[in-house]
């Protein structure tokens, strides 16, 4: 491989300079030398480039030793000089030409491998044994799960005790032979508080809950970090251990956090042909009591200019406070106010509920609240009146990458509402489950989505009418409009439309990466509803086109129904974030 940059240096004037690569080897080896290279043409000097030259050999060193060769030839000419022999005082005044040329030499392997001593549960990477490629990158990765293990089990000053690396250039074997000092176990002892503005230090450790007292543990002192960053409040979070141990066996540690800008103003918008306009818009205000609450308004407007419904629209207020009962428990308290003008009913509903969000791990999260509601409305029946007071649990377990453009593992939620009912409302529960998996295959994505859900012990007309289920629309299935599959029922003499008490829903994506920027889907939604047992089944397919932002993918879906008679045409979807 070889390129050449112009380049114009000079120490008293500008002068020409071609940079010259020559690496010999496979392409994955011409592509870690080319970006592990420091030489470039940005208007540097003859010094500077002398300079960099001299640094030229330990860059590509590395980058090879990650490769596992270690035996590699690198020259590093300047004008035909090699920069190693040319010394600091007789340095060139001007740059003619640079020449590199490395031959990588073989590839290495682990001869005899040992790290020692390890925690019984500690696990060495696959790629740190006798007869693999010897990339330092292993022996590295190898050390860092011995002091992992340890550290775990409380010995927060794990380090490396000796270490003895031979490289065997006869038989091209590296043999590592590492002793590792665990060190004494300790205790979490106290927290200091720095760079906190309107917060007091009290609440800071309150909402932190380092486990004073208790044993040192790595994943513990991660999750006092962890609280503070989900907090909201701050827009930095740096936890670090004392360098010394405060006698017998106390670990002291120190956060610097830095508060976040106070107010916060959030926009969005959707499109799809048949479904409308939706909009939303927040306003939030962070510590607004100086103890990390965050108070936020909210409002919606959706199926603006939709084809069968009028324009839905809710008003809400909100307000969490993080550590309320422990540092893995926070409050909730909320009030809203939701119109729907459907086509088969329009309702007026105030809500109103308290309740709490627990944070078992990062990755599970459990919610419960006592919550109440009232509504009046008016469907093909007349008008009715709809109360109840709920309690509504959930549970998700989320395993993604990414929550706007997830890749691998999986989502899980499951909800389950109980509810006593008054005025024309049955006592009753919902249950609902929302399952999402993601898996890599090549440089494509395969998504698989379940949903589904039901109502139980109440009658479907004596159920909350938020509470029942429709399909068809970006959330359920594309290609059929926004809840046009629902369940029709004879009440008084009169058909009453109306969602069902059963909902099962599917899609499956294929997103497949065309740039680093571009990617089209190819895609397939099916969705059922019914009442009883009773009920009927639509489906729509499409391609979709995604443009990644940084801030997540710009989703454009063109779908048409494939199945069912609720939809005819196509339909297009615009949003921000993958649809699942």
């Amino acid at each position: 491989m070889r390129y050449v940059l112009a380049l114009v240096t000079g120490l008293a004037g500008p002068a020409a300079a071609d940079i010259t690569l020559n690496v010999s080897g496979d392409t994955a080896t011409q592509k870690a030398v080319r970006a592990a290279s420091g030489l470039s043409m940005d208007g540097k000097t003859a010094l500077d480039l002398y300079t960099d030259a001299q640094a030229e050999y330990g860059r590509l060193m590395g980058a090879l030793y990650d490769l596992g060769h270690y035996g590699p030839v690198i020259s590093v000419k300047i004008d035909g000089r090699e920069a190693a022999s040319i010394a600091p005082l007789d340095a060139p005044d001007a740059v003619g030409a640079i020449v590199v040329t490395v031959d990588p030499g073989p590839l290495f392997h682990f001869g005899a491998v040992a790290v020692a001593p390890l925690t019984p549960q500690t696990e060495l990477p696959e790629g740190f044994a006798t007869g693999a490629p010897a990339f330092a990158g292993q022996v590295q990765a190898a050390v860092t799960a011995g002091i992992d293990g340890w550290r775990e089990r409380g010995h927060a000053k794990a380090k490396v005790g000796t270490q003895s690396l031979t490289a065997d250039h006869p038989s091209q074997t590296l043999s590592a032979d590492i002793t590792l000092a665990p060190g004494p176990v300790l205790r979490f002892g106290s927290l200091t508080v720095t760079g906190m503005d309107r917060i007091s230090p009290d609440r800071i450790r309150a909402m932190a809950g380092l486990p004073t007292g208790q044993r040192f543990s790595a994943s513990e002192a991660k999750r006092v970090a962890e609280r503070l960053r989900r907090s909201g409040v701050f827009s930095s979070v740096t936890l670090s251990e004392a360098e010394g141990i405060t006698p017998p066996d106390v670990l002291n540690f120190a956060a610097e956090v830095t508060e976040a800008k106070r107010r916060r103003y959030t926009f969005g918008a959707e499109y799809a042909t048949d479904d409308g306009a939706s909009l939303n818009a927040a306003w939030l205000h962070r510590n607004i009591f100086g103890g990390a609450e965050r108070l936020e308004f909210t409002g919606s407007a959706s199926n603006i200019q939709a084809g069968a419904s009028g324009i839905d629209y809710d008003l809400g207020v909100s307000l969490d406070r993080p550590a309320s009962l422990g540092p893995d428990t926070a409050l909730a308290l909320k009030a809203g106010f939701a119109h729907v003008d459907d086509a088969d009913y329009r309702a007026n509903t105030l809500t109103v509920s308290a309740g709490f969000t627990r944070y078992f791990t990062p990755s599970l999260t459990g919610t419960a609240a006592l919550a109440a509601s009232y509504g009046t409305g008016e469907d093909a029946t007349g008008d009715f009146t709809q109360s109840s007071l709920s309690l509504p649990l959930s549970l998700t377990w989320d395993r993604r990458d990414s929550t706007t453009n997830p890749t691998r593992l999986f989502y899980l939620n499951g909800t389950l509402k109980p509810f006593v009912g008054f005025d024309s409302t049955d006592t009753g529960a919902r249950l609902a489950f929302d399952a999402r998996a993601y898996r890599k295959v090549g440089g494509s994505v395969l998504a698989l989505r379940l949903q589904g859900g039901a109502v139980l012990g109440a009658r479907v007309l004596r159920t909350p009418r938020e509470d029942l289920f429709y399909s068809g629309g970006g959330g359920t299935v594309r290609g059929q409009p926004y809840q046009s599959l629902g369940a029709a029922v004879i009440e008084r003499g009169a058909s009453v439309g109306i969602g069902g008490t059963q909902f099962i829903a599917t899609s499956l994506e294929a997103r497949v990466k065309v740039t680093q920027a571009i990617g089209i889907v190819g895609f397939f939604d099916a969705g059922g509803v019914a009442i009883a047992g009773e009920g009927d089944f639509h489906a729509g397919a499409g391609l979709g086109l995604r443009y990644e932002t940084g801030l997540g993918p710009v989703r454009l879906d063109l779908a048409v129904p494939v199945a069912g008679d609720t939809g005819d045409g196509l339909q297009i979807y615009v949003g921000l974030g993958q649809a699942f």
